[in-house]
């Protein structure tokens, strides 16, 4: 990967006459909802606007609200403008001082952001230096050079009456974000944090299929981050680590835009991606954003990949690799439809066939007579009534067309399927939201020969954190009034868990050659096991992206095999400053 970087870095002589670039926001399921929201509610899609690539710029979401001011059929209720007021604020050295294009209807709005203060301009500066604007503790911003610093901080403490091993659990998250531009040419964002976290004993269970291999007592677990150690030290069931994210950007050529770094990325509309999702750890990467006119966007990503199955403490952990590609493509004003491919391959360095960004993936593999682990996927939504959004997903791994119409289960049968639709202000209720998913995925889908080529990264799933076989419903309830959210989920999963020594195709890690059977495989097969997960959230954004949070979820589990049924039941209060809320539903 540090070739591609010594490249980049030649590359980056050529963006001196680029136009003005941003960085990226950071990724977050709640803030996402808020843009899918403006989206539907127009009933159109926003030009030059992809949304099924996350995470998207500052300047793309700017430029979105812009494009809802300006319609003039599009009604405001209390909440919409206190979200709009909000994702500008939060973005606001991308908002125009001025503008004639803000129709009268929304003099509202233009009063908020367009009076005699800048956007942005907080009221009661914090000693004249922070908070100077609402969004930063502290910014500064020069025709040359612009600058944002903020804290982060997520503090939440729950009781657990149901855990025979901890009755209360806690997380505990101190940071930093620095986020900017220089030159309005390059962008640039950071984010660094320590975190001591318990975790429920569902996510501890968890840990026994996706954490690191405990060669020795040093070794903990934390969903969707890397190294991580015990705490407190000398085993204990708590996790202490440190998070790391951080990206440059810059466009090359008009149409093109150039990200590195190392951060999550995500393909999809949904709760979850059958793609690429965000549960797993932050991971090296380039990607290639291009825009053709106002309808396509094609998307290459390259990414370093590390496998933590065989190694010591001692050992520097083995690079696998990963390119995938997207195609967004808008039919009309209410259609998009997208083609996905990807491969996992396990090299000494980059293969460079696969860095061609125009070529199938599975060309390359058997020109190269390589056996590396190949995807190919289609995604599709539909934006109708300015209420709902029907979206899908289909991926298949190794897919044979013979032995589907067989009807034998045969093994290779692997695909894995998403359908959903969301209903914006149900039932004539302002700022109602709701949503319905499926996602299902066959034996073995996601797995290969080992930990070099399966579709994991620090050993958790690249896609769904369930891994392969299993059948999951998910429903949510979002209602928000004003500075207050609601967000309820249920959500029923039935999986097949793998007894000692045997492969039914859940565990992803394992080697697909070990498996049960090779015909008569079905979702489910192995020990039947039913997770019913209910989970209620009250968040009230005390100021801009500061929240005090409640929490109750409950969590059963029911398993043919009797000694795994028991059952999760907490409830947590905790504050969030500048802090994205991750869902832990597994």
């Amino acid at each position: 990967m540090k070739h591609v970087l010594y490249g980049l870095l030649l590359v980056f002589l050529s963006t001196l006459l680029a136009k003005a670039q941003s960085p990226h926001l950071p990724y977050n399921a709640d803030y996402h909802h808020l843009i899918d929201r403006m989206e539907i509610r127009q009933g159109r899609w926003a030009e030059g606007f992809h949304s099924s690539t996350k995470p998207y710029t500052r300047q793309a979401v700017v430029q979105l609200t812009d494009s809802v001011l300006a319609n003039l059929d599009y009604r405001l209720s209390s909440a919409d403008r206190f979200n709009l007021a909000y994702l500008r604020n939060d973005s606001w050295e991308w908002v125009m001082p001025r503008t004639d294009s803000i129709p009268s209807d929304n003099a509202i709005i233009r009063n908020m952001q367009y009076g005699t203060m800048s956007p942005g301009d907080s009221r009661r500066p914090f000693l004249k230096v922070f908070y100077k604007k609402k969004a930063d503790f502290y910014s500064v911003q020069t025709p040359e050079f612009d600058l944002h610093v903020n804290p982060v901080i997520n503090l939440s403490f729950d009781l657990d009456s149901s855990d025979p091993e901890r009755t209360s659990t806690y997380a505990n998250t101190r940071g930093v974000e620095v986020r900017g531009t220089i030159g309005k040419k390059l962008g640039f964002y950071s984010y660094f944090a320590d975190n001591q976290v318990f975790y429920p004993k569902y996510v501890r269970e968890y840990a026994q299929l996706y954490g690191k291999p405990d060669l020795s007592d040093a070794n903990g677990f934390a969903p969707g981050e890397g190294f991580t150690k015990r705490f407190p030290a000398g085993g204990g069931i708590g996790a202490d680590f440190i998070s790391a994210r951080g990206s440059f950007n810059f466009n090359l050529l008009k149409i093109i835009n150039v990200q590195f770094g190392h951060d999550r990325n995500f393909f999809g509309n949904g709760f979850r991606s059958m793609f690429l999702s965000d549960n797993a750890s932050p991971y090296l990467f380039l990607k290639l954003t291009t825009r053709f006119g106002k309808h396509i966007q094609y998307t290459n990503l390259f990414t370093e990949l590390q496998n933590v199955e065989l190694t010591s403490n001692e050992q520097l952990i083995p690079n696998k690799y990963s390119t995938m590609h997207h195609l967004s493509v808008n039919i009309g004003k209410h259609v998009n439809v997208g083609i996905f491919e990807s491969i996992v391959y396990s090299r000494d360095r980059l293969e460079i066939g696969y860095m061609n960004p125009l070529i199938l993936y599975r060309f390359v593999e058997s020109y190269r007579g390589s056996a590396d682990n190949s995807f190919a996927g289609l995604d599709a939504k539909a934006n109708f009534l300015k209420h709902f959004m029907a979206y899908g997903q289909i991926m298949f791994d190794e897919f044979r067309i013979n032995d589907l119409l067989n009807n034998g289960g045969s093994w290779t049968n692997k695909y894995a399927v998403q359908l959903g639709l969301k209903y914006i202000d149900a039932f004539g209720v302002p700022n109602l939201d709701l949503q319905g998913e499926y996602n299902l995925a066959r034996p073995y889908m996601y797995a290969h020969l080992g930990g070099q080529t399966n579709y994991t990264h620090y050993n958790q799933p690249l896609a769904h954190p369930l891994g392969g076989n299993f059948k999951e419903a998910i429903g949510i309830a979002r209602y928000q009034y004003n500075k207050l959210f609601l967000t309820g989920i249920f959500r029923v999963a039935e999986y097949g868990a793998d007894p000692p020594g045997r492969n039914y195709g859940s565990n992803i890690t394992k080697n697909y050659e070990t498996r049960f059977r090779t015909d008569g495989n079905f979702i489910g097969q192995g020990r039947t096991t039913i997770t019913t997960f209910v989970d209620a959230r009250a968040s009230y954004m005390l100021r801009h992206n500061f929240f005090i949070e409640g929490r109750y979820a409950y969590r059963l589990q029911s398993s043919q095999f009797r000694p795994l049924e028991y059952t999760n039941q907490f409830a947590s209060i905790g504050i969030r400053w500048n802090y994205a809320y991750r869902n832990l539903l597994f």
